[in-house]
């Protein structure tokens, strides 16, 4: 993923900073080919992450509904 606004190399040096910062940047501008967001990144840092509302009620019942 390349970010022109974002010095990922700074972010980097604080590891729980740069997971939720990616896990938003792929929820929000989608992700490359044949790649996936990690599920256990998700829950781990869910009450956390800033995204869109909708998205964000969508992707809980993806989570946790008992179906998937």
């Amino acid at each position: 993923m390349k970010n022109w606004s974002t010095d990922i190399h700074v972010l980097k040096k604080d590891k729980k900073q740069y997971a939720i910062w990616r896990l938003e940047q792929l929820v929000n501008f989608g992700l490359h080919a044949n790649e996936k967001i990690p599920k256990t990144a998700l829950k781990k840092y869910w009450n956390e992450i800033h995204i869109d509302p909708v998205k964000k009620k969508y992707l809980a019942f993806l989570l946790w509904n008992k179906q998937f």
